[in-house]
């Protein structure tokens, strides 16, 4: 019986990682799936041999402070790789964990596939050598990514990006408002603040202030927030109690949380993708601890954008705030923009559906996984 192990470390991975490998049982039921992911892949029928909770950490100096949980389930990995000897390693984006896991299952003998690139493009180019030592063939999501393989050496193909297979929601606009009990006149905000316990204490007193603002100027607005599976509803909600603004707590459901939004502020990362094929407008937001954004600041030069959507589109479709940029007051006047011009409304909606343009034909998590079984025959 073949072995796949499939190694993701957060929310978003946990999602492609849960899809892959539903269309690996599709194709092939006698292939024995384990890995690292959350409620997704758990639920795909994954047998986990940890958590991505335990390691889902952003940022220099939070690592730092979490390196003990860190390495342990580095150890317990590198031991399953021994013992139980998978055929093939698949990791999901995640670079700096993941390049040290595909290091460890290379020097066993065991064929990896990286599946969703790091964002060499943007920092540490470097890296795509290291990978090309590591890997038997890259699977990228975004067209721009192959010649950066290509010239290194990589077997690499573009698969198409796999959110374009799942970002949707089976609910009309007034049917999703009447999910969450939001009121069908009145214009909706969704708040996305990340899937880390770090980026939620980041980003999401600031979210708050800023919906507290926009009650100020609008009386016709409410919130919402979908809970993201690697995040605890209840710590999310003590910050909502502890901001005195109303807002809808939801289990997840973000597709359908974004079909009843007219408009939101979502953390820079996959976030924005999704909620970017729902065609809604946004406010991309980031913040990291000084120290890592001093760090990355030396590292990074040229770049244009940092939101996905941007860079997909190699335009400033919709608006970014990092660092200290991403306070209240700017988040606030962004979605003000939004709501008092519609020609500006107009034009990010325009955006978006380029952006979805340019993602690729949907089949991406089918096509990766055909790869995936390709290669275990050979192994």
């Amino acid at each position: 019986m073949k072995k796949i192990m499939i190694m993701s470390g957060e929310a978003s991975g946990d999602l492609h990682g849960s899809n892959l490998a539903k269309e690996i049982r599709k194709a092939d039921p006698s292939v024995s799936l384990y890995g690292v992911g959350s409620r997704y892949m758990r639920e795909a029928g994954v047998q986990m041999v940890a958590d991505a909770s335990e390691i889902s950490v952003v940022g220099i100096s939070e690592v730092l402070t979490h390196i003990g949980a860190i390495y342990s389930v580095y150890t317990r990995l590198k031991q399953f790789l021994r013992t139980e000897r998978p055929d093939l390693l698949v990791l999901i984006d995640f670079p700096d964990f993941n390049i040290m896991l595909g290091k460890a299952a290379r020097k066993l003998g065991i064929p990896v596939v990286y599946y969703i690139s790091p964002q060499v493009w943007i920092w540490r180019k470097g890296r795509i050598k290291t990978i090309a030592k590591l890997v038997r063939s890259m699977l990228v999501v975004f067209p721009f990514e192959v010649p950066l393989y290509e010239k290194a050496g990589v077997d690499v193909r573009f698969v198409g990006h796999p959110l374009t297979d799942v970002v949707r929601s089976n609910l009309t606009r007034e049917q999703a408002k009447g999910a969450f009990g939001l009121g069908l006149e009145r214009r909706t905000v969704a708040l996305l603040p990340g899937s880390r316990k770090t980026e939620i204490v980041n980003l999401l007193p600031d979210m708050l202030a800023a919906a507290k603002i926009l009650l100020s100027r609008f009386d016709d607005l409410e919130f919402v927030l979908p809970v993201a599976p690697t995040v605890q509803r209840d710590f999310v909600r003590s910050f909502v109690e502890q901001s005195g603004v109303p807002v809808t707590v939801t289990d997840g459901r973000v597709y359908d949380v974004l079909r009843a939004s007219d408009a939101a502020m979502v953390k820079s990362g996959t976030a924005t993708l999704e909620t970017g094929l729902m065609g809604v407008p946004m406010v991309i937001v980031y913040r990291i601890s000084a120290f890592t954004y001093y760090v990355l600041s030396k590292m990074v030069s040229g770049i244009k954008h940092v939101g996905l959507v941007n860079i997909v589109a190699d335009d400033r479709v919709v608006p970014e705030l990092i660092q200290d940029e991403a306070n209240p007051q700017n988040m606030a006047d962004a979605i003000t923009e939004m709501f008092r011009d519609r020609s500006y409304d107009a034009r990010i909606r325009a955006g978006l559906a380029e952006v979805r343009n340019r993602l690729g034909d949907t089949g991406a998590s089918a096509r990766v996984a055909a790869v995936v079984l390709d290669m275990l025959k050979t192994v």
